[in-house]
Protein backbone atom coordinates (compact mmCIF):
# COMPACT_ATOMS: atom_id res chain seq x y z
CA UNK A 1 0.00 0.00 0.00
CA UNK A 2 1.95 3.40 -0.90
CA UNK A 3 1.25 5.75 1.73
CA UNK A 4 1.54 9.67 1.77
CA UNK A 5 5.14 10.97 1.34
CA UNK A 6 4.10 14.14 3.72
CA UNK A 7 2.62 11.55 6.15
CA UNK A 8 5.95 9.09 5.81
CA UNK A 9 8.65 12.13 6.63
CA UNK A 10 6.46 12.86 9.30
CA UNK A 11 6.45 9.41 11.08
CA UNK A 12 10.47 9.00 10.08
CA UNK A 13 10.56 12.92 12.17
CA UNK A 14 8.34 10.64 14.73
CA UNK A 15 11.04 7.75 14.65
CA UNK A 16 13.84 9.72 14.75
CA UNK A 17 12.98 11.29 17.99
CA UNK A 18 11.76 7.91 19.67
CA UNK A 19 15.65 6.85 18.73
CA UNK A 20 17.15 9.73 19.93
CA UNK A 21 14.80 8.84 23.64
CA UNK A 22 15.73 5.06 23.56
CA UNK A 23 19.43 5.92 23.98
CA UNK A 24 19.07 8.85 26.50
CA UNK A 25 16.75 7.23 28.41
CA UNK A 26 19.35 3.90 28.55
CA UNK A 27 22.30 5.94 29.14
CA UNK A 28 20.39 7.92 31.74
CA UNK A 29 19.61 4.45 33.03
CA UNK A 30 22.45 3.60 33.45
CA UNK A 31 24.20 6.23 34.90
CA UNK A 32 21.90 5.85 37.82
CA UNK A 33 22.68 2.33 37.86
CA UNK A 34 26.34 3.16 38.57
CA UNK A 35 25.17 5.85 41.05
CA UNK A 36 23.52 3.13 42.97
CA UNK A 37 20.03 4.87 42.29
CA UNK A 38 18.00 1.50 40.99
CA UNK A 39 14.40 3.17 41.38
CA UNK A 40 15.27 5.63 38.85
CA UNK A 41 17.26 2.93 36.56
CA UNK A 42 14.59 0.47 36.65
CA UNK A 43 11.86 4.01 35.15
CA UNK A 44 14.67 5.45 33.12
CA UNK A 45 15.41 1.54 31.34
CA UNK A 46 11.53 0.94 31.37
CA UNK A 47 10.89 3.89 28.82
CA UNK A 48 13.60 3.58 26.85
CA UNK A 49 12.37 -0.02 26.41
CA UNK A 50 9.04 0.99 25.66
CA UNK A 51 10.49 3.92 22.95
CA UNK A 52 12.10 0.72 21.45
CA UNK A 53 8.71 -0.72 21.11
CA UNK A 54 7.09 2.14 19.82
CA UNK A 55 10.48 2.16 17.17
CA UNK A 56 9.37 -1.11 16.04
CA UNK A 57 5.40 -0.52 15.32
CA UNK A 58 6.48 3.01 13.59
CA UNK A 59 9.14 0.90 10.94
CA UNK A 60 6.52 -1.53 10.77
CA UNK A 61 3.76 1.21 9.75
CA UNK A 62 6.41 3.07 7.63
CA UNK A 63 7.57 -0.41 5.52
CA UNK A 64 3.68 -1.45 5.20
CA UNK A 65 3.42 2.30 3.48
CA UNK A 66 6.08 1.58 1.09
CA UNK A 67 8.35 4.08 2.43
CA UNK A 68 11.86 3.27 3.84
CA UNK A 69 12.30 3.86 8.02
CA UNK A 70 15.57 6.58 8.28
CA UNK A 71 17.41 5.23 11.25
CA UNK A 72 20.70 7.14 10.37
CA UNK A 73 19.39 10.80 11.28
CA UNK A 74 19.68 10.96 14.95
CA UNK A 75 18.75 14.70 16.59
CA UNK A 76 20.66 15.56 20.00
CA UNK A 77 20.71 13.82 22.85
CA UNK A 78 20.14 15.77 25.97
CA UNK A 79 22.42 14.11 28.42
CA UNK A 80 22.31 15.31 32.39
CA UNK A 81 25.18 14.80 34.74
CA UNK A 82 23.29 15.13 37.53
CA UNK A 83 20.21 13.44 39.07
CA UNK A 84 18.16 16.58 38.42
CA UNK A 85 19.67 17.83 35.17
CA UNK A 86 19.21 14.06 33.84
CA UNK A 87 15.63 14.74 34.90
CA UNK A 88 15.41 17.57 33.23
CA UNK A 89 16.85 16.35 30.16
CA UNK A 90 14.17 14.06 29.60
CA UNK A 91 11.45 17.09 30.41
CA UNK A 92 13.14 18.60 27.39
CA UNK A 93 13.03 15.80 24.89
CA UNK A 94 9.48 14.79 25.82
CA UNK A 95 8.21 18.14 25.10
CA UNK A 96 10.48 18.28 22.00
CA UNK A 97 8.77 14.90 21.18
CA UNK A 98 5.15 15.88 22.41
CA UNK A 99 5.52 18.73 19.42
CA UNK A 100 6.89 16.40 16.75
CA UNK A 101 3.82 13.48 17.39
CA UNK A 102 0.94 16.75 17.68
CA UNK A 103 1.66 18.01 14.30
CA UNK A 104 1.96 14.44 12.65
CA UNK A 105 -0.79 13.54 14.29
CA UNK A 106 -2.63 16.88 12.62
CA UNK A 107 -0.95 15.95 9.30
CA UNK A 108 -2.29 12.69 9.42
CA UNK A 109 -5.87 13.84 9.86
CA UNK A 110 -6.05 16.12 6.99
CA UNK A 111 -4.33 13.27 5.00
CA UNK A 112 -7.16 10.73 6.54
CA UNK A 113 -4.59 8.27 7.21
CA UNK A 114 -6.33 7.06 10.19
CA UNK A 115 -4.13 4.04 11.04
CA UNK A 116 -1.15 6.10 11.08
CA UNK A 117 -3.16 8.67 13.13
CA UNK A 118 -4.28 5.74 16.01
CA UNK A 119 -0.25 4.71 15.79
CA UNK A 120 0.51 8.19 16.64
CA UNK A 121 -2.47 8.93 19.23
CA UNK A 122 -1.05 5.45 20.85
CA UNK A 123 2.49 7.02 21.43
CA UNK A 124 1.51 10.70 22.55
CA UNK A 125 -0.17 9.08 25.20
CA UNK A 126 2.51 6.89 26.02
CA UNK A 127 4.86 9.94 26.29
CA UNK A 128 2.48 11.80 28.09
CA UNK A 129 2.62 9.03 30.90
CA UNK A 130 6.16 9.53 30.97
CA UNK A 131 5.98 13.26 31.15
CA UNK A 132 3.50 13.33 34.02
CA UNK A 133 6.27 10.86 35.91
CA UNK A 134 8.88 13.32 34.82
CA UNK A 135 7.19 16.23 36.39
CA UNK A 136 6.25 14.40 39.48
CA UNK A 137 9.84 13.79 39.58
CA UNK A 138 10.57 17.20 39.44
CA UNK A 139 8.08 18.55 41.79
CA UNK A 140 9.54 15.87 44.27
CA UNK A 141 13.31 17.10 43.96
CA UNK A 142 11.81 20.58 44.77
CA UNK A 143 9.82 19.99 47.81
CA UNK A 144 12.63 16.89 49.03
CA UNK A 145 15.45 18.34 48.06
CA UNK A 146 18.43 16.76 45.69
CA UNK A 147 19.77 15.13 48.37
CA UNK A 148 16.87 13.25 50.23
CA UNK A 149 14.92 12.90 46.70
CA UNK A 150 18.31 10.85 45.86
CA UNK A 151 18.50 8.96 49.07
CA UNK A 152 15.08 8.11 48.40
CA UNK A 153 15.34 6.40 45.20
CA UNK A 154 18.50 4.71 46.38
CA UNK A 155 17.75 0.71 46.75
CA UNK A 156 18.31 -0.61 50.40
Amino acid sequence: MQGDKEVLRALNKVLGQSLIAINQYFLHARIAKNWGIEELNEAFYKQSIAEMKWSDALIERILLLEGLPNLQEYGKLFIGEDVAEMIECNVRLEDQKFATITESIALCEQKQDYVSRKLLLDLKDGNEEYSDWLDTQQDLVEAMGLENYIQAKIDD
